[in-house]
């Protein structure tokens, strides 16, 4: 499922950094330390898709993406990893990769604002009557969040986006995604569509009470950075549930400790103390947890039990990091599984069978799995 080859990451740098100067907009993507979002100086080395674009792009977005998986078997081992490669860093030098891994700028602990963009107010309205004339409120919410995923197939893969400001702001946008943006604007879509609630304003809350600690955006360290403690939040205010233990998941059994581990790659930590010991005192908390997750040769086994808009994250052997992408289950046509997701190869796609996916992935070892619950 991997896509023609990127364009030239730093060309695409300065076409961004000139893109927000002239509309003075920003565009959101979670943390790297769950997304593990390439950077500019990455390059080749951070592809997290293991598949070959298919010649006809229209097919990819139906989702029928078995056959290209197929197809490009023979040329997967001259493709480049499909998530950083942490176990052959000597190769990619490993002080490197962790610098761009965090090349973020310095966060003033502040309070931002989000100013709403003419093309996003479009489209939100689009799919707001898109859901009405489907009747999508009177459906579960996992089938909602499917049908409103559709509506962002081919929406074009964006990363590095999230810390392009100096000081913390509720960033959203409509046009561009990686994985977790993905999940977390059709999330917040999907739950407003259940309630008939179409205010975009109110969609842009639901982002902010997704994206950080209780709800509320307060510094960069209130932001939801590793996807267990997202998880855990959300399941506090009765947003999605953990249902990885009920399908029979097993203990992850690895301390979270990725960011301060590597204090010196994240600018924030580096210039401020205080964002230090909260990033720890997060961690620390996460230590009194038990993370669960589904090993990949258990997946199949649990499709009875998935459904359509289940959150699915790739949980990962890396070092103290619990999962490196996220998408949703998605139930095609004849009724097989798969994974719709914003694909670091280019776009919002979907993969057509979740475990054929997760078991191309290098690192994975599983799958984490939260339901999103009816909102009152």
């Amino acid at each position: 499922m991997k896509q023609n080859p990127l364009r030239n990451m730093r060309n695409f740098w300065s076409l961004a950094v000139l893109g927000l100067a002239i509309a003075g907009v920003n565009i959101f993507l979670i943390p790297h330390v769950w997304a593990f979002q390439s950077q500019a100086a990455a390059g080749s080395i951070v592809d997290r898709q293991t598949e070959q674009r298919s010649p006809d792009a229209a097919t990819e977005l139906r989702g029928k993406s078995e056959h290209r998986e197929a197809t490009n078997k023979q040329t997967l081992s001259s493709l480049p990893s499909p998530f950083w490669d942490l176990n052959n860093l000597a190769e990619i030098s490993y002080s490197q990769l962790l610098e761009v891994l965090a090349r973020q700028p310095e966060s003033n602990n502040t309070p931002g604002e989000t100013a709403a963009q003419p093309e996003d107010i479009a489209r939100f309205d689009k799919i707001v009557q898109y859901a009405k004339k489907q009747n999508l409120p009177d459906r579960p919410i996992g089938e909602i969040i499917q049908a409103i995923g559709d509506n962002f197939l081919g929406k074009p893969y964006a990363e590095g986006l999230l810390d392009k400001s100096d000081a913390e702001k509720l960033i959203v946008t409509l046009n561009k995604f990686d994985c977790v943006l993905f999940v977390e604007t059709v999330l917040a879509i999907s739950r407003g569509v259940a309630v008939k609630d179409y205010d975009y304003q109110n969609f842009v809350n639901r982002i902010e009470d997704q994206r950080y600690v209780n709800g509320k955006m307060n510094g960069y360290c209130s932001r939801l950075h590793y996807f267990s403690e997202w998880i855990n939040d959300n399941q506090k205010r009765q947003t999605v549930e953990n249902i990885t233990a009920q399908l029979g998941g097993i203990p992850m059994n690895k301390t979270l400790n990725f960011m301060s581990q590597h204090r010196s790659s994240y600018p924030q930590m580096v210039k401020d103390e205080a964002t230090y010991q909260c990033i720890v005192g997060i961690e620390a908390d996460l230590a009194k947890t038990i993370v669960n997750y589904i090993p990949t040769n258990r997946i199949k086994s649990v499709y009875s039990q998935l459904k359509p808009g289940d959150i699915v994250a790739v949980a990962t052997d890396v070092k103290g990091l619990d999962v490196t992408h996220t998408g949703f289950v998605y139930r095609n046509a004849d009724g097989n599984l798969g994974l719709i997701h914003a694909s670091p190869a280019g776009a919002v796609t979907v993969a057509y069978d979740l475990h054929r996916y997760i078991s191309r992935v290098e690192s994975a070892i599983g799958i984490v799995v939260a339901r999103a619950k009816t909102p009152n």
